[in-house]
Parts: C-alpha cells; sequence; structure tokens
C-alpha cells in the first residue's frame, strides 16, 4: 500500500473514496463546514434520522458527493471524543478502509482535521492495519487491494511527513508479526521462523545470529533442548542485536525474550483435539519481538535492544521428554517436570539467563504461556507481571501511549511456594489455582535481580472472530507498545 500526505483543500482531492472519521458529538460534526452545502445537508439527515451517530464502528456511505472529486464519501465513527482519541482513530480508519474494500476502492484519501504528528500516525496505522487479511492461502481470492492511501491535512502542520512515516513503519511491522502468527505449522517450522529472521535482519540492517542444537547443548540449555526433543524438527535460537549509532553514556540493554513454539502438541501431557489447530499461534511472543525489532531498526532509539527468540515443536514423539523428567537450565537450576504442556517457560527460562549474560539489564518477555490469563482477563488485556514497580510502570505508559490495554497482576512470593520440588530445585507447575501468576513466577526464578516484565498475551494474540477494524487471526498486539517503550527510554 502506498501512503502519501496532502495538504491540498478537500475539494480538490481526487480518490476512490473520501474517508471522514467523526465523533459521536450529538449535534452536526464541524468537519460539515469543509465537505460542502450538500454534503453537510446529507450529514444533518444522518444525524437527524439517528442512521449515523457518529458511533465506534458505524459507516455510512455516500455515492458521487456533490462538490467533491471523490466518488463516494464515507463517513467513520470515533466514538465520545473523551475516549482515547488515537486509539478510536486507528480503530475508526480500519473499519472504514474494509468497508471500502468491498466497493473495490483502488484509491482512498483520509481526512484528519485538526491534525497532530499522533493522530496522522493513528490514521495511516488503521490503514495499513485493517487493510492486513488472513486469507493468502485460499485457491480462489477475487479482493482487489486498495493501493494507495493519502492522509489529507489542509494546511499541513508540523512533522507530519515523519507521523506519516512512523504509522507506516508500525502499520507494516505489526502486520509482519500477523504474517507470521498465521503461518500453519507445516510452513512455519523453527528452521524457517529462523530463515525468516535472518532475511527481515538482513532487509533493516540488524545482526541476526541463529544457535543451532549444537550450539545450545555446549552453552547447556538443557530445559530448552529438553521440550525440542520429541520432534524431528530441529530446534533454534534467534538473536536479533540493534545498536544505536549514536549510543548516550547509559549502559541500558533493553533484552525482548519472545517464545516460539511453532506448534504444541503439549507433548505426552497431550492437549485435547479441540481447537488444537490454534496451537500455530504459540509463536506468536516470538512473532512479535522480531515484529518489533522491524520497527526499532527503522525508528532507531537510543537504547541497545536484543530480541532472543528461543523455537520449538513440542512433540510426542519417542525422544519426548515426559513428566518426572529433571532437565537441568542455562543457569544450573534444575527442573522437574510435572506437566510437557509447560513447555513454554521451560524454553524461555534458559533464554532469559542467556540475555543476562549478553549484557541485558532490563527484560520483557511475551509469551502464550496460559490459559488461565484467559480465564482472569478474557480476550481483552494482556496481563503484565514484574520483579521491579518502577520498570513495570514504564511499560504500562507505553501501553497506554498507544491505546493498548494490558492489566497488572500479582507476583507475590508467597506463590512461589507453589512450586517446590521435593526432587529438584524447582517444579515447572504449580498447581490448578492461579496458574498465570505460578508461571510468571516460575520465569522470575530466572530473571533474578535484573528488572524483567513478563507479558502474558495467549488472550491477546490473535482475533478468534475477527473485528470491525481487523481481519480474523492473528492480532500484532504488543508491538507498538514495545517499540514505544524503547523509543521513550
Amino acid at each position: 500500500m502506498n501512503i502519501n500526505l496532502s495538504v491540498e483543500p478537500i475539494a480538490a482531492i481526487e480518490a476512490d473514496v473520501l474517508i471522514v472519521p467523526l465523533a459521536e458529538t450529538g449535534e452536526q460534526p464541524p468537519a460539515a463546514a469543509v465537505l460542502g452545502p450538500a454534503v453537510a445537508e446529507w450529514l444533518g439527515e444522518l444525524y437527524g434520522s439517528g442512521e449515523f451517530k457518529g458511533k465506534l464502528f458505524e459507516t455510512a456511505t455516500l455515492h458521487k458527493p456533490a462538490g467533491l472529486k471523490v466518488k463516494r464519501l464515507t463517513v467513520t465513527g470515533t466514538g465520545k471524543p473523551d475516549k482515547s482519541a488515537d486509539l478510536e482513530l486507528r480503530q475508526a480508519v480500519g473499519t472504514a478502509i474494509r468497508v471500502v474494500k468491498k466497493f473495490a476502492a483502488q484509491s482512498a484519501a483520509v481526512y484528519i482535521p485538526d491534525a497532530s504528528p499522533a493522530s496522522v500516525s493513528a490514521a495511516v496505522e488503521g490503514a495499513i492495519l485493517g487493510h492486513w487479511e488472513s486469507d493468502v492461502y485460499r485457491s480462489k481470492n477475487d479482493r482487489k487491494p486498495v493501493e494507495r492511501v493519502t492522509i489529507v491535512v489542509p494546511g499541513g502542520g508540523d512533522d507530519l511527513g515523519r507521523a506519516v512515516e512512523i504509522g507506516r513503519i508500525l502499520g507494516e511491522s505489526q502486520n509482519f508479526t500477523r504474517d507470521l502468527v498465521n503461518e500453519p505449522p507445516n510452513h512455519l517450522t523453527p528452521t524457517v521462523l529462523a530463515d525468516r529472521a535472518r532475511v527481515m535482519a538482513a532487509e533493516q540492517g540488524l545482526e541476526c545470529e541463529v544457535l543451532d542444537r549444537g550450539r545450545m547443548e555446549q552453552l547447556g540449555m538443557g530445559s530448552l533442548l529438553a521440550v525440542a526433543q520429541g520432534s524431528i524438527e530441529p530446534p533454534a535460537f534467534i538473536v536479533l542485536r540493534y545498536r544505536p549509532e549514536d549510543a548516550p553514556e547509559s549502559t541500558d540493554h533493553l533484552g525482548l525474550v519472545g517464545k516460539g513454539v511453532t506448534f504444541d502438541t503439549g507433548g505426552i501431557s497431550i492437549k485435547p483435539a479441540e481447537n488444537m489447530d490454534k496451537m500455530k499461534y504459540d509463536m506468536g511472543g516470538g512473532a512479535t519481538m522480531i515484529g518489533a525489532m522491524r520497527a526499532i531498526a527503522q525508528l532507531k532509539p537510543k537504547i541497545a535492544v536484543t530480541a532472543l527468540i528461543p523455537t520449538v515443536e513440542n512433540m510426542p514423539g519417542g525422544r519426548a521428554y515426559r513428566p518426572g523428567d529433571i532437565v537441568k537450565s542455562l543457569s544450573g537450576k534444575t527442573i522437574e517436570v510435572l506437566n510437557t504442556d509447560a513447555e513454554g517457560r521451560l524454553i524461555l527460562n534458559d533464554a532469559l539467563t542467556y540475555a543476562k549474560r549478553l549484557g541485558c539489564t532490563h527484560l520483557v518477555d511475551a509469551a502464550t504461556l496460559t490459559g488461565a490469563i484467559v480465564v482472569a482477563l478474557g480476550y481483552i488485556y494482556t496481563g503484565v507481571f514484574t520483579n521491579n514497580e518502577a520498570f513495570g510502570d514504564k511499560l504500562l505508559a507505553a501501553a497506554k501511549r498507544q491505546g493498548e490495554k494490558f492489566w497488572p497482576m500479582p507476583l507475590d512470593d508467597d506463590y512461589r511456594e507453589l512450586l517446590k520440588s521435593p526432587f529438584a530445585d524447582i517444579a515447572n507447575i504449580g498447581g490448578r489455582w492461579g496458574g498465570a501468576i505460578t508461571a510468571a513466577m516460575f520465569l522470575k526464578e530466572f530473571a533474578e535481580e535484573t528488572p524483567w516484565i513478563h507479558l502474558d498475551i495467549a488472550g491477546t494474540v490473535s482475533h478468534d472472530d475477527g473485528k470491525n477494524y481487523a481481519a480474523k487471526g492473528a492480532s500484532g498486539k504488543c508491538v507498538r507498545t514495545l517499540v514505544d517503550l524503547a523509543l521513550n527510554w
């Protein structure tokens, strides 16, 4: 999709469709004045009849609007003005793009009155995210893409060109993550995921290193390798490095650790057949970190960032690890395996230890770690766990700026008692209750004193039913929050 900025008057814009976001104000919107008398009359009828009130996700379309050069005018609701304006705008533009695609519109213009850099970025992002589809493997596909989107800001403003570029980078990087997460597991093995990371790194100027099984054995990543041993697909450990050109005096080094289980059967503790197809999403944390690094490489924050993605398949083969096994982690701590379906924490603990060895001073991991977080928060919020309140607050502030819903969860020392093992240093599960918390508590054991945040994205990695503003499938959530965290360090 080609994105550009126009500062021309709205009446001079030529496109298949003009998209105008309107708030739920209960009265004729101010934008009506610049759209001409015929359009103003139409809007008055819409608002007067209640057919369109400006509620979020509402749309209405006028064909051949008098006084404008565009073929159609589509208004899209942004909801109450007191809401998170950029989030609502992003979703409203995404909704409109999905509507106008049905018209086979090849070009669209989006009018942003009273534009700020943040609102322009949000509109660009919304258009790119709304345009994305998840049906690339369907043999018959007659969709016609919107090839060009023009952000219309009559009169212009400071930094709006840069804002368009930021929105494009964030939107495309989230879609990069969504493409990875949506890949079927027969097409995206650990080896293929590593190859995709290598290609992205070469394109964006990142360093990329991939550790193979032999190197992991040499290092002593016994916990990670235990999970991998049941599959004929070899494991890989992806390391992506970004180093700022003008590094500040600070020695802070952000480590982004993502779970990369390209398919999770549960191993010997096998999952039920129902919904097992969704276990292709179990590498969503790894894909999130790869997408974030793609954006970081282009937006160039002033902090060093390293992403670490341990990637494996969890299969019940003849060599698979078993309940009752005791494995030795890279940290030297021993782990009693009580359930082989609690595999994510077993690959992440070695990754957290390795991240510290590489010099990371602050750690964030993202993982589709537990069904328990979905019980607690549903499919709306990402669960946030941390051992450092100040660091956690910094991430939550980034999420708020980006309009992403994160919720802090408890991590009291009392929960550590549930992970005691009479045979090893720690057990890999803690019983039925508080499962998301005990999973995070397990990871905390390996983060130790390093400031660390765990994001449980099991409920937010995908849109199972699709949204007005987004296709069914992977969501790409958390990418822009992690990028914001680095940019505003």
